[in-house]
């Protein structure tokens, strides 16, 4: 059996004057080598692509971090310009490809910034500048060091029992890097809550009618996912799921060789 693939939608990036398509080496990379999932990146071209034909070509759906943020007009809220950076592009890709994803029933992990854009285009609403609310903590990320101490594994969060997560990592405390400065607000209608962390932001949420696993997490699992049995596990777990998405149109492939 070949390997299978995930789509991994594109932040646009401007380099010398030019926009560029891309995705952090850190999310292929732990596709490729924990999950056991080749990647194509998805450029961030919205409207402009047929969703469709795209998700036909592949076995799930990567949605990754970002610098950028989910533009507030796409979940009722009026712009503020701390709220930026934003990525219009990617947005008007995402969206509808998450929605897409889920109507498919084809495997979905969404991170980071995929979890709050899992939120908005199933209906629900975000946050800004989590650590200024009220019993807050603040989830952002330190304001300097390495790359490795930046995201480096440091906050609980608690899994609740009888979940999706809780079948992959167990109930109950784990530990994770997760750095944000946004979060989710109201809770959309289709998405079940996971887990939580101590100040009691959402940490991860699931699709409730999902058809297949169609996870969110708030945090960095590509990052550690060689090294942290936490990481490993969700991006093993997401791969199973690509594997077995793919299997019946291998085997019809197969039998018209």
């Amino acid at each position: 059996m070949s390997k299978p693939i995930v789509a991994v939608p594109a932040d646009t990036c401007f380099f010398r004057e030019t926009t560029w398509h891309a995705a952090q080496q850190q999310y292929v990379g732990a596709a490729l080598d924990v999950a056991g999932a080749m990647s194509f990146i998805i450029p961030a071209l919205g409207a402009a692509q047929d969703i469709d034909a795209m998700l036909d070509r592949v076995d799930g759906v990567m949605i990754t971090g970002s610098r950028s943020n989910v533009a507030p007009a796409l979940y009722g809220k009026t712009e503020e310009e701390r709220d930026g950076p934003f990525d219009p592009g990617r947005d008007a890709t995402t969206l509808p490809m998450i929605r897409r994803a889920i109507e498919r029933g084809m495997p979905l992990l969404c991170i980071c910034r995929g979890i709050q854009e899992l939120n908005v285009a199933l209906g629900g609403t975000l946050v800004s500048e989590v650590h200024e609310l009220e019993g807050r903590i603040d989830h952002r990320q330190p304001p300097e060091g390495d790359r490795d101490a930046l995201f480096v594994i440091r906050q609980p969060v608690r899994v609740k029992e009888g979940t999706c997560l809780a079948d992959i990592l167990g109930p109950g405390e784990v530990k994770v890097n997760s750095l944000h400065r946004q979060a989710i607000g109201d809770v959309a209608p289709g998405l079940a809550v996971e887990a939580i962390a101590p100040d009691g932001t959402v940490e991860a949420v699931s699709v409730i009618s999902a058809k297949n696993f169609a996870v969110g997490v708030q945090w960095h699992p590509e990052y550690w996912a060689k090294t942290d049995e936490t990481s490993r596990r969700l991006f093993a777990a997401f791969g199973d799921a690509v594997r077995a998405y793919a299997r019946p149109k291998d085997r019809v492939g197969a039998a018209t060789q």
